[in-house]
């Protein structure tokens, strides 16, 4: 596994779950709004997973879970075994995906080496490919939302609200494609460290009076409807 990054203890990014977190080097997006850039470019020294394995042994009992994150995790070639690493020390594993790779998706959840799944949604589909900064295959992507709702045993769908980018028609688009989903955040966007694009360097965030009048609007399309970061 190519780590970038180790984070030993966070209390938010794994659902009422003590974890500790991981960040892997690389990703085939350039979303222009990502704040993990050198994360994504490979531009920072690699941590070993002997280093993460080693911790996370000694830390059983006190921390319950590991969050795989990146960059895009599933790039990884030995994401599968460094998974089954992970649960034999008997940690719950939450993952964090852009949904490109279905079947690796789908065979980390027939092996039972995925307790949460966070998948984001760029944007609505006529928009992905700006946003992603590529040339988005779609079917893949539907592909992965179809397997989370239907086989991951918990999960959540979450877009970063990207001002200039994404309006509020776009967020409601986004609800009736993924109409019935367990869970869906809404983010605020942030630009406080170094962004892909430097364009968004200095825009300013959405008031978070329009990112709940966005939440409201949606509610409707999923079990639980929430905002992030305001």
């Amino acid at each position: 596994m190519k780590i970038g990054g180790f984070q030993k203890t966070s209390l938010l990014d794994y659902p009422e779950t003590i974890s500790a977190i991981i960040w892997t080097v690389g990703c085939n997006y350039r979303c222009t709004f990502c704040y993990n850039k050198e994360i994504v470019l490979g531009r920072i020294k690699l941590i070993s997973e002997k280093e993460v394995l080693s911790y996370l042994e000694k830390r059983k009992g006190m921390l319950e879970g590991l969050v795989i994150s990146g960059g895009e995790p599933l790039m990884q070639e030995d994401v599968v075994d460094f998974a089954g690493k992970i649960k034999k020390l008997g940690y719950l594993i939450k993952l964090d995906t852009n949904g490109c790779y279905p079947e690796k998706l789908q065979e980390l959840i027939n092996k039972k080496l995925v307790d949460y799944l966070a998948m984001d949604i760029k944007a609505p589909k006529e928009k992905y490919d700006q946003l992603s900064g590529v040339k988005t295959d779609l079917t893949k992507i539907e592909k992965s939302i179809k397997i989370i709702k239907s086989d991951a045993p918990d999960y959540e769908f979450r877009t970063t609200f990207v001002p200039q980018i994404l309006k509020k028609d776009d967020i409601i688009k986004i609800a009736k494609w993924l109409e019935g989903a367990k869970n869906f955040y809404l983010q605020q966007f942030k630009n406080t460290r170094s962004l892909v694009s430097s364009k968004l360097n200095n825009v300013s965030p959405y008031p978070n009076q329009y990112l709940v009048e966005t939440c409201n609007e949606i509610k409707t399309y999923f079990k639980n409807c929430k905002l992030r970061g305001i």
